[in-house]
């Protein structure tokens, strides 16, 4: 067999995500999302009513659809607030990767985002929001501000702004978007997301229903504040 590319997603890495976490799911149903000849792991949760609203959920850095942290509780928690979740397995590399590293995968995540929205149209959703977070973030904004998306509205949990390539950089990202966004952090975040705070703001500027919130007591994963990062979720996505 040829060895994929360096700059590709580590497939197999994906594939061992989804052996350890596809018998483990409780609420929800694996599904296959067809990218480029590709099966790419992602988790379908029905609302709860039979809403035709849904959410891209995308995680950050190396992990996968279910991760307990801020992905599990948005996908799961959501579906409780009307909202179908589509939760989706990201590009990766190996653990040891630095973030700098990833920059090279970036050409694969509008596939990927495509691919989601389009199985939730298929589903008869209406109203679609993506919720991000982390690098996840990063790489939605990468794809909303370059590419036609039937998103009305993204929701950024603990996004920096620190990219080196201007290309990818958050900030920059942010200047071309126009649909509303909700930069949600924690007063205990990374430094890479509390020290760019006010330049994504700043890049906001031409974009009225961008807004910020920051919630006390959070750190970058939210660790025992899930309620905190539902309701924040929740109160934002009822306008739509």
């Amino acid at each position: 067999m040829l060895a994929m590319p360096a700059t590709s997603s580590d497939l197999e890495k994906e594939q061992r995500w989804r052996e350890q976490v596809e018998d483990s799911i409780m609420d929800g149903e694996a599904v296959d999302l067809v990218v480029e000849g590709q099966e790419i792991f992602a988790i379908y949760t029905e609302a709860e009513d039979g809403s035709d609203k849904g959410m891209i959920v995308v995680h950050g850095t190396g992990i996968h659809p279910n991760w307990q942290q801020v992905v599990q509780p948005i996908r799961v928690g959501m579906a409780g607030h009307g909202w179908n979740t589509l939760s989706i397995q990201m590009p990766i590399l190996h653990n040891e990767a630095q973030y700098e590293e990833y920059v090279a995968l970036y050409p694969e995540v509008p596939p990927r985002l495509r691919a989601a929205e389009a199985f939730l149209k298929d589903r008869g959703i209406q109203t679609l929001l993506i919720v991000a977070h982390s690098q996840g973030a990063t790489m939605s904004s990468y794809y909303l501000s370059r590419h036609p998306s039937d998103a009305k509205g993204l929701i950024a949990i603990g996004m920096g702004a620190t990219q080196k390539d201007s290309h990818l950089n958050s900030a920059q990202s942010l200047k071309k978007i126009t649909i509303p966004v909700l930069d949600l952090y924690g007063d205990d975040d990374l430094p890479g997301v509390l020290d760019t705070a006010d330049a994504r703001m700043e890049s906001s500027a031409h974009n009225a229903q961008y807004s910020q919130q920051m919630i006390k007591g959070a750190n970058h994963f939210f660790d025992g504040m899930d309620d905190e990062l539902l309701s924040a979720v929740a109160g934002w996505a009822h306008q739509f």
